[in-house]
């Protein structure tokens, strides 16, 4: 096995760190604000993501006005109002218990769009597969996340909004979809595991259900790769092995 283009021990653990540590956060925004360096680098990040065709889909919009943020806090409560009655019982109760955004606490929200005409009308790469800009434009979404976990930024989408009014009340023309709603800020903290497994709506699946071999329900043959899997979920940092 070649190592000649493999990061250094200390380089590769800072990345699979901030694969593992990042999270979504609703609660813990602290009020400092995020210095134009960082925000920039960020931004930067998340444009060095792969698009297809190197279509490079998405804009950035950055919301610092009270007064925008509020109107999409109220676009959020009237969309939770509705998802809420999708829910029975316990699992309602829970529901409503839950903080699913930090839109005003945030100092800064962003929004990631996609722009589905930009590389004209046959993209490289999107002929067959027509949603491959949203896919693209959702990388940058994750480049930008971790980049904020290397920073010390946390990161929450806001996913609980109609994407039409969120659209006339950021001004997008037409042809240009918002993807991702992201609040961004520093944080007090940023909890050891998800909040919505401590709370007890989801836990992480098992990684050895989801691994196939050569076709949908295909068992693994690798002893090693199956002994790995079968071990579970490490408490570790997979580059230094320990």
């Amino acid at each position: 096995m070649s190592a000649g283009h493999r990061f250094s021990d200390a380089e590769r653990g800072g990345v699979y760190r901030a694969i593992f540590e990042r999270r979504d956060v609703r609660s813990q925004f602290l009020p400092d604000p995020i210095p134009a360096d960082v925000l920039e680098r960020l931004l930067r990040a998340a444009h060095h993501a792969p698009s297809v065709g190197f279509m490079q889909p998405w804009d950035f919009i950055v919301v610092e006005d009270p007064a925008v943020k509020h109107e999409v806090k109220a676009l959020h409560a009237q969309a939770n109002a509705q998802a809420a009655h999708n829910y029975r019982d316990e699992r309602a109760e829970l529901y409503r218990q839950l903080k699913l955004e930090g839109i005003v606490e945030s100092p800064i929200n962003l929004c990631i769009t996609c722009d589905r005409g930009r590389g004209g009308e046959h993209v490289l790469g999107r002929n067959t597969m027509l949603d491959a800009d949203l896919f693209s434009a959702c990388l940058a979404v994750q480049n930008l996340w971790l980049a904020a976990r290397a920073e010390g930024i946390g990161v929450g989408w806001v996913s609980i909004l109609e994407p039409r009014e969120l659209a006339r009340v950021l001004g997008l023309p037409e042809g240009v979809e918002p993807l991702a709603y992201l609040c961004l800020g520093y944080v007090s903290q940023f909890l050891e595991r998800p909040e919505l497994e401590t709370r007890g709506w989801r836990s992480r699946l098992p990684l050895q259900d989801l691994v196939h071999a050569n076709a949908w329900g295909g068992e693994v043959q690798d002893p090693a790769l199956r002994s790995a899997l079968l071990a579970g979920e490490p408490d570790r940092d997979p580059a230094r092995g320990g």
